[in-house]
């Protein structure tokens, strides 16, 4: 709370529509410019919001709303406000101050016609001095403009950038070498659309083979240039080091289908990093890189997977740092969480440009089971009746399953015994030095929150799960070994990144170690040389994407929660290879399915 701050942006404040950080920047940039206009003021501190939540601009409609939710939030009359306790009195110096529910509450600011309202934004200090900027009905802080702008200039500027020349009849044969038989009719069309192209959009759900596409791409690229004699560079990146980690397994995973001589062509020393590794890092800049047009990658194919983590300025400092002859492949789920800083990049360009353009798109899922595909499609195009009449008709047990709840005691009672079996078990691997099986049954089950702090969130879940090891186990206590672990920030001195879980577990020696990767190739590190892990008997749905598990438990948060959206509880039920678990009311589960991420961005319109 800003107990200096006055008026309108005091109210907002006090009313939790805007935070301290909001706030702050728009009182000082309104000083330094000598913005004097409220309006404009909230408007400012309303992008800084927008922004702050993933937006790229402001809808002035979407604020319209948020203030009319604070105006009556701040008309209705607070128990204890008013009080003839001389303790409890506000004094008139104190008045406009935070927390003052008094009749000297300000009066909300009079809002206008949009277009009025528009039109003093651009007739603003804080237009003129470059801080705002309106187009498209849209409110912008100049950088995001300016990125927008850039990443669909460079976008438009590729697709007429001919691309290196393709023989039909060898892709031809290579398509059907590579991807053969009737099963793979969408992977031959999309490699056809994308061996013509510089720029191509790889977009498709979770199971629906969008690595095999890769990794046949790749391989009949390189055939390609064999006539050329000249080998193309390759570049396999992703926004995060456990994504860019499972990018470079899954490639090398899919070789196995493909016949000697593509294996050869693509070979098995393949390398991913993550995006920011492959621009080059500069100490003095946290969104620039070494990596630029002027300094460009030396690349001839780059490809980054979960792209739908892809932030607008990551976007915009990677579309400068290609060469302009240089393949460009984008691949991932547009109906996923979107990057937690401001963009939705891969949204965008999958909308915007439609049918047509660079976008390549694949339906058909073979992860999962009928039943779970059924939900998960029903969720995406947000079909609430269709959502809650498949869980109506789900049998205990089976691939989905709706445990409805309203309480956080009902959820605890519900999950108990499912999540105490599953640590009891990964304890007693871990104690026996089960480093293989520990990994195996780590995998077997997930339980994902929409929040990491309050009742349904992934805090005091870890707790009690903890509690529930030590009631049940013979030396109460903490449990160190057999605890589940997330790593929280990117080691490449030991080989994790940000993602990445593990387990804690005996070794030979009865020395305490770290077991992390796959059940059959398990990296073992002493227990003392891990840096920042967190317990992970429970993971938030945002940790969770690029990951998956046989059994996955979602735990609804109240409806009423910000973060219960269709991308969220999508994202959520997509992890799970065999079955899913709703936990929560039917009342979150539609609130859920109806609401969606609301980020203002202008891009896919600009594309």
């Amino acid at each position: 709370m800003v107990r200096s701050a006055t008026g309108e942006l005091a109210r907002l404040n006090a009313t939790g529509v805007l935070e301290a950080a909001d706030v702050h920047v728009a009182t000082r940039v309104s000083e330094l410019v000598g913005e004097t206009d409220d309006l404009v003021q909230v408007t400012l501190a309303l992008v800084v919001r927008a922004a702050r939540e993933g937006s790229t601009s402001l809808d002035p409609e979407h604020a319209r709303e948020l203030l009319a939710e604070a105006a009556e939030e701040s008309s209705t009359p607070v128990e204890g406000a008013a009080t003839d306790d001389p303790v409890g009195d506000t004094s008139t110096e104190q008045s406009g101050a935070v927390g003052d529910t008094s009749a000297q509450q300000p009066d909300a600011v009079e809002l206008p016609p949009t277009p009025e309202w528009l039109d003093r934004v651009r007739g603003s200090a804080l237009a003129e001095a470059g801080v705002l900027l309106v187009q498209h009905d849209l409110v912008y802080l100049d950088r995001y403009h300016r990125e927008e702008v850039q990443v669909a200039e460079d976008l438009r500027r590729r697709a007429t950038t001919e691309a290196p020349p393709v023989d039909e009849p060898v892709l031809e044969a290579g398509l059907e070498r590579v991807f053969p038989g009737d099963g793979w009719g969408e992977q031959r069309a999309a490699v056809r659309s994308a061996a013509g192209r510089l720029t191509t959009v790889l977009a498709g759900g979770p199971g629906t083979g969008k690595t095999s596409t890769v990794a046949g791409l790749l391989a009949l690229l390189l055939e390609q240039a064999e006539s050329r004699g000249r080998r193309p560079r390759i570049a396999l990146a992703a926004p995060t080091g456990k994504a860019a980690a499972r990018l470079r397994e899954s490639v090398l995973g899919s070789l196995g289908h493909m016949p000697e001589l593509d294996r050869q062509r693509l070979g098995t020393d393949i390398e991913a990093v993550t995006v920011h590794r492959l621009l080059g890092w500069r100490p003095d800049s946290g969104n620039r890189f070494k990596r630029d047009r002027g300094n460009p990658l030396p690349h001839d194919i780059v490809v980054v997977d979960e792209a739908s983590m892809l932030s607008l300025t990551l976007t915009a400092r990677l579309l400068e740092a290609l060469r302009p002859t240089a393949r460009l492949l984008l691949v991932g789920d547009p109906d996923q969480l979107a990057s937690v800083e401001a963009g939705a990049v891969l949204a965008d360009l999958v909308a915007g440009y439609g049918e047509d353009g660079p976008v390549a798109r694949l339906q058909t899922s073979h992860r999962f089971g009928q039943e779970i595909g059924a939900l998960a499609e029903a969720v995406r195009v947000g079909d609430a009746d269709r959502v809650l009449e498949l869980l109506a008709a789900a049998r205990p047990g089976g691939p989905v399953e709706h445990v409805v709840v309203h309480e956080v005691l009902e959820a605890d009672e519900a999950l108990r015994p499912r999540l105490l079996g599953h640590a009891e078990r990964l304890r007693d691997l871990a104690l026996a030095g089960e480093h293989t099986a520990a990994l195996r049954e780590l995998g077997e089950h997930r339980l994902l929150c929409a929040h990491r702090d309050g009742p349904w969130g992934v805090a005091p879940w870890n707790d009690r799960v903890e509690r529930w090891l030590a009631e049940a186990s013979e030396h109460p206590g903490r449990q160190v070994v057999g605890r589940p672990l997330l790593v929280t920030t990117n080691d490449r001195g030991l080989g994790l990144y940000n993602g990445d879980t593990g387990v804690l577990a005996l070794r030979a020696d009865h020395r305490v170690v770290g077991v992390f990767g796959e059940p059959g190739a398990p990296i073992v590190h002493a227990a003392s040389t891990l840096g920042d892990v967190d317990t992970a008997h429970a993971l938030t749905i945002h940790k969770s994407q690029g990951s998956q598990a046989r059994s996955v438990t979602v735990l609804l948060p109240d409806p009423d929660s910000r973060l219960l959206t269709r991308e969220l509880l999508y994202t959520a039920i997509t992890r799970a290879q065999e079955s899913v678990t709703l936990v929560g009311s039917v009342e979150a589960v539609r609130a859920a399915v109806t609401r969606r991420t609301q980020r203002a961005t202008g891009l896919r319109h600009r594309v």
